[in-house]
């Protein structure tokens, strides 16, 4: 690239930033402050955070170096914007819906298929060659390139799903608004969610793994990694690449042991096959079901 071409990119990412700068200024003002509400400045800043999430330029939360971080200004635009908008009549004939939020339009443009029954709310990012079945993608949430959105899932408020996932049949990815530092469900790239599992409260599944049916996670699940000689436990994260399973362990409670909810690691996608291999290969090795 020639150096003045580099210069003007580098300007343009300086003046987007600074714009960024301003708008979450304004935001952060008018959370505290919600007469500021009436202000065409801050209305019109929050209509440009919306779309600007529509778009994808920004996230409710982004990874940099392996790290997440939430951007809480970015979900007090979210809130902010529902109390500004008025209740109005949808048409998608057959259907008609009345809410504050449009349904996102423009999806041929960029090669993104929704399925008569699908939902995909204005606010929420879908990219490319996505195609989402009938099901639900609420405000906020991020689905990225190459995703599967298959029939009855529901994709939350500002949850973060990554690229060439597949989030199987009836799926639920729980969504958070409030309070606004509370980190979304993190889904990252390559990942496979088997049909009827629940992921909520903040939990990340790291990048390539494996959930069989029913896996229930919560921020209070235990994760039992089995594979070893020793269990190991984890809170609230699924390494990379691990295949995981319903399972449970016995507890002592005032009445008598009874058996309670937890998730099993019981192996590691292969390394040696591509990722559509890798995953048929993962649910006949472990005898999961999907």
């Amino acid at each position: 690239m020639p150096k003045n071409g580099l210069a003007f990119h580098f300007i343009l990412f300086f003046c987007k930033m600074n714009k960024y700068k301003e708008l979450e200024e304004l935001i952060n003002l008018a959370y505290e402050d919600r007469t500021l509400l009436r202000d065409t400045k801050t209305l019109a800043a929050i209509k440009e955070i919306i779309d600007e999430l529509t778009k994808g330029n920004v996230r409710v939360a982004e990874q940099n170096n392996n790290e997440w971080k939430v951007n809480e200004w970015v979900k007090k635009a979210i809130l902010l914007y529902f109390p500004t908008q008025h209740t109005e009549t949808i048409n998608a004939f057959p259907f008609q819906f009345n809410d504050k939020i449009p349904l996102q339009t423009g999806l041929a443009e960029r090669e993104i298929r929704v399925v008569p029954g699908g939902i995909v709310r204005h606010g929420s990012y879908i990219g490319n060659n996505v195609i989402v079945m009938p099901s639900f993608v609420n405000i906020g949430a991020y689905v990225d390139d190459g995703t599967m959105v298959d029939t009855w899932v529901t994709v939350g408020s500002g949850a973060q799903i990554g690229k060439h996932v597949h989030l199987s049949g009836g799926v639920g990815i729980g969504g958070v608004l409030e309070p606004v530092q509370a980190a979304p469900v993190i889904i990252e790239d390559g990942c496979f969610i088997g049909s009827r599992c629940i992921v909520v409260e903040g939990v990340r599944v790291e990048r390539e793994a494996v959930l069989g049916a029913n896996v229930v996670l919560t921020m209070s699940t235990k994760i039992i990694d089995v594979t070893g000689s020793e269990p190991i436990e984890y809170k609230g994260v699924i390494p990379p690449r691990s295949v995981v399973i319903p399972g449970s362990y016995p507890k002592l409670f005032p009445a008598g042991t009874y058996n309670v909810h937890c998730a099993l690691i019981i192996g590691k996608r292969k390394e040696s096959t591509d990722k559509k291999t890798s995953l048929n290969s993962a649910l006949r090795d472990f005898n999961l079901s999907v």
